[in-house]
């Protein structure tokens, strides 16, 4: 069977032979039995109801099998026996363009050199999914080959729900992932009816099919570390032989150790699975690997001396390394920790003492247990830090939960109005004053005819259209714009490309609609030999409402709220986007986050060009709006700046306050 004919074929005519299972590949966790034996059979019962009832017999136990294997069921049998890769976008079959561009989008998140746990569908942060069995990927990808530009596919927490007719100004693809009832979004919640069947965590891009690999999170880890940096340095101080110490090198946070090269320091980065800290290592993300503490502490000492530019992984648990380099007096000018702290009591962050195998056994066999165990060593942990920080060390949380999950162990962690957390997120100290407010997020694209070629031509269009805007911007985005211009220059040198032929860049609105619309025009022109699709993460100035990470510089008693979040999505699906995508969980977990996202695809017509630029202005501008009323500064700088070059935007701007008349009100 070709390749098109098995996307063609949705759920196979007959039922295909087992698969053993693949002990070589990085598997997700067992997760934690949850399910009573009513709900086990609820779960079967759901997972069968794919398939024609001939089959049910033989699915059954082996559904229940996988079960209390793995406590969930993935359906491995029914994983396609083609290499999943993106691939370029006239090799799929499909009667509609935009929609062979979403399969490429698929594919590529699924892609062994891109996905965390490709064989349970899973992308990144431990639980970000695709898709939650092999069976809703193969009809997914069906109904995207045979459907039209008149019908929009509806996709229900990774179960495509189904065609429905609608129009070609419609979205193709409208993603829903973990949208529970408020009462129903704790973690507990997300492990039960995960295991049911009826829903996922999508993290953030996994579920909305724009994950690019690290790349997606290198930008702007890179801004965080080099303006980190210019937080704790002199003026004209380099970053050579400054020390930059984190963890994680799963997903998202692999990205760390290329950022800190691109930044020009040393970057620490801890990661207890072996084959995570080997998968990078590989893909030339990281420099060195290093397997114990007295060759790590050697090895630091000798970079420091000769001010090296270099990255190390340490395979083994981050809070040793944070103590043994205070007992060392090893001073650590940068810390951070992105592990994956949202999802705590399922592998997303492993208890020092307890090895990377046992911590998993524990998950499914003694969950109390390990939990007791995570939130020990986070109290430790933050103890670590606490020394470092008083000798001079600046820590920030990088939005994955750290912070919060160690207040809520009982760690030492609280400011000293016992409100606050003692350290800030980065994006209340950098990002968010120095990016988000501005309209300046991390828009990026994918080459879907799938040449390195095309990649670089979108490259330099980019360079080009930032220097122009750079001429004429004013002094307040000046930093911005050269930091991302030297970033596009040398992208292709840093050797970021995973998986797709993808692309980042931090842009403000009028930057991603002028790069946006001048890729149109290579396309129309055929100077660019394929269409490009436009995305975001959505760790951007619109998508997510995350009162500890995107959101956490609102100051005016709305963080916790997220219309933002659900204006972002309804707003891009009416005014161009190819498909639009709104999630509970991404980034900081299950209950703790509203993030949307969209794709775009541009083909090279003046349709395109007119869908670019009305949804990209709102795109950016519904958040700068909202941090503007929230009375950020620098987004009413923003807003009112837009509102001048746009006629039609008017927005309502606060009256500001003088702090006096407040005093002694009560």
């Amino acid at each position: 069977m070709t390749f098109k004919e098995a996307i063609l074929q949705g759920i196979p005519s007959e039922l295909p032979q087992a698969k053993p299972f693949d002990t070589t590949a990085n598997h997700a966790p067992k997760r934690k039995e949850i399910l009573s034996a009513d709900e086990k059979k609820l779960a079967i019962r759901n997972a069968l109801r794919y398939f024609p009832a001939e089959w049910h017999a033989t699915l059954a136990p082996e559904f229940a099998q996988e079960l209390n294997d793995f406590g969930r069921i993935y359906m491995y049998r029914f994983m396609p026996e083609y290499k999943m890769y993106a691939r370029p976008v006239e090799e799929y079959p499909a009667q509609s363009s935009q929609a062979a561009a979403i399969m490429l989008m698929i594919q590529n998140n699924l892609d062994p050199a891109v996905a965390q746990h490709p064989q349970e569908l899973i992308t990144y942060g431990g639980n970000g999914a695709v898709f939650q069995n092999w069976a809703q990927y193969l009809l997914a990808m069906k109904y995207l080959a045979t459907m039209t530009d008149e019908q929009t596919l509806h996709m229900y927490s990774g179960h495509p729900m189904g065609l429905f007719p609608s129009t070609k100004e419609a979205p193709r693809v409208v993603v829903t992932n973990g949208l529970m009832i408020p009462n129903y979004s704790k973690p507990d919640d997300w492990e039960k009816y995960n295991a049911l069947g009826v829903t996922q965590y999508g993290q953030m891009t996994a579920g909305s099919y724009m994950y690019i690999g690290p790349q997606g999170i290198v930008h702007g880890t890179t801004i965080t570390v080099m303006n980190g940096f210019r937080k704790k340095l002199q003026a004209g101080e380099s970053p050579k032989g400054k020390i930059f110490l984190t963890a994680g090198l799963g997903g998202m946070s692999g990205a760390q150790p290329k950022a800190g090269n691109i930044a020009g320091c040393i970057t620490v980065c801890a990661e207890v699975n072996e084959a995570a800290a080997n998968k990078r290592h590989e893909q030339g993300w990281v420099d060195e690997i290093v397997g114990d503490l007295e060759a790590l502490v050697k090895r630091v000492a000798e970079a420091q001396a000769n001010e090296e530019v270099v990255s190390i992984a340490y395979k083994g648990n981050i809070v040793d390394v944070w103590e043994r380099f205070d007992e060392e007096n090893i001073f650590v000018h940068l810390g951070s920790d992105q592990t994956s702290l949202h999802n705590p009591w399922s592998g997303g962050y492993y208890p020092v003492g307890y090895s990377y195998e046992e911590s998993n056994r524990m998950i499914a066999e003694e969950p109390e247990a390990f939990k007791e165990a995570v939130q020990a060593s986070l109290r430790r942990h933050a103890a670590a830090v606490n020394r470092h920080t008083a000798k001079g060390t600046y820590f920030f949380d990088y939005g994955n939960a750290f912070l919060l999950e160690s207040s809520r162990a009982g760690a030492d962690i609280m400011a000293d109005n016992g409100i606050d957390f003692r350290y800030p997120s980065y994006v209340q100290d950098i990002l968010g004053p120095m990016c988000f407010d501005y309209g300046f997020g991390p828009f990026r694209w994918v080459c879907a005819s799938g040449k390195p070629e095309d990649l670089r031509i979108t490259d330099q269009i980019a360079v080009r259209v930032m220097k122009e805007i750079k001429a004429v911007a004013p002094a307040e985005i000046q930093q911005q714009m050269q930091d991302n211009i030297t970033w596009i220059e040398e992208a292709e040198k840093n050797q970021l490309v995973v998986g797709s032929q993808a692309r980042i860049l931090y842009a403000d609105a009028e930057g991603r609609a002028k790069i946006a619309d001048a890729f149109n025009d290579a396309i129309a022109s055929g100077e660019l030999s394929g269409p490009v699709v436009l995305g975001r993460d959505h760790h951007d100035v619109s998508g997510t409402d995350s009162p500890y990470r995107e959101t956490s510089n609102i100051y005016d008693g709305s963080k916790f709220t997220a219309d933002m979040a659900i204006h972002n999505v309804i707003g891009d699906s009416f005014r161009g986007a190819t498909w639009v995508s709104i999630h509970n969980g991404g980034g900081v977990g299950w209950g703790e986050v509203m993030n949307g996202g969209f794709g775009m695809v541009l083909d090279g017509t003046e349709e395109a060009s007119n869908r670019l630029k009305n949804m990209l202005l709102y795109d950016v501008n519904n958040g700068i709006s909202r941090r503007s009323w929230a009375r950020n500064k620098e987004a009413i700088f923003a807003i009112k700046r837009e509102m001048e070059r746009t006629p039609n935007l008017k927005v309502t701007v606060p009256n500001l306050v003088e702090d006096d008349l407040l005093e002694g009100l009560f």
